[in-house]
């Protein structure tokens, strides 16, 4: 400092030349060493900025994510986050931080997650995350043929994990017997709804039994279906003697519904 000072002194003399005397020149010398001497202190008054404590948000996150998971799986879970950036720099956040499921994020697989301070000055953040959810799918006890009928005795529970079956799983037996398999299913192959369709219930061509209602009034009648139905969908029915054509609404095997 005092090489500085020195440095800094003779050079203003030298620029000053003979416009300054002796007596100014230790005036100005002075007060460049007071200034350089308190710069220091003051630097060292000032607080330092404290950062968020990167554990606490990766803490929020976690127990967030392992919450809304038990509200909607009964099962066992396996809750990965992301790494934060180590040279993250967050404010620290003078209440407690929340954690939110942005908009678009999957409920298991890989997801994104939110943690913000919501301070007036607060921060948002986003942290990617890996949800596994273990749980019982009905899946083929044998291998089960095109066309065929689903009965329970087809089926038994495999624990898979949710987050790998894009494409849905069943979970109630009832939900699927009496469906029909639309293709060849293999043993331990988890039943999705693309394997199954409803059965059609009246076919092209086939007698079935019309039942028109008006109010308390209900008429039964017989006709001859024009295309093929599934339960509620909607057929075209010829009815016997008169050739009439009708619309109905398939209610169960061979019968179909008309309002009058």
């Amino acid at each position: 400092m005092a090489h500085e000072l020195q440095f800094h002194a003779i050079t203003l003399e030298q620029r000053m030349g003979n416009t300054m005397n002796r007596s100014d020149f230790i005036r100005v010398f002075m007060l460049l060493a007071i200034s350089a001497l308190h710069s220091p202190v003051i630097l060292a008054g000032q607080p330092a900025t404290a950062w968020q404590d990167r554990a606490a948000i990766r803490t929020t996150a976690e127990s967030y994510l392992q919450a809304i998971t038990r509200e909607q799986h009964n099962a066992r879970t396996e809750i990965h986050l992301g790494q934060l950036d180590p040279r993250l720099r967050l404010k620290a956040c003078h209440s407690p931080l929340e954690s939110y499921t942005p908009s678009g994020s999957r409920p298991t697989g890989n997801t994104t997650v939110g943690v913000r301070c919501p301070d007036e000055a607060g921060w948002n953040i986003y942290i990617s995350a890996r949800i596994d959810v273990f749980a019982p799918v009905l899946v083929a006890r044998q291998p089960l043929v095109r066309g065929a009928r689903v009965q329970a005795s087809d089926l038994e529970y495999r624990e898979r994990n949710l987050a790998n079956l894009n494409y849905g799983y069943y979970t109630d037996t009832g939900a699927v017997d009496g469906m029909v398999i639309k293709r060849m299913v293999s043993a331990a192959d988890v039943i999705t709804p693309q394997m199954v369709e409803a059965p059609k219930l009246v076919r092209r061509g086939e007698q079935v039994i019309v039942v028109a209602e008006s109010g308390n009034l209900s008429i039964r009648s017989s006709g001859k279906a024009l295309n093929d139905g599934k339960s509620g969908d909607v057929v075209r029915i010829e009815a016997a003697g008169s050739r009439r054509i009708v619309d109905g609404i398939v209610v169960s095997q061979g019968v179909v519904k008309v309002t009058l």
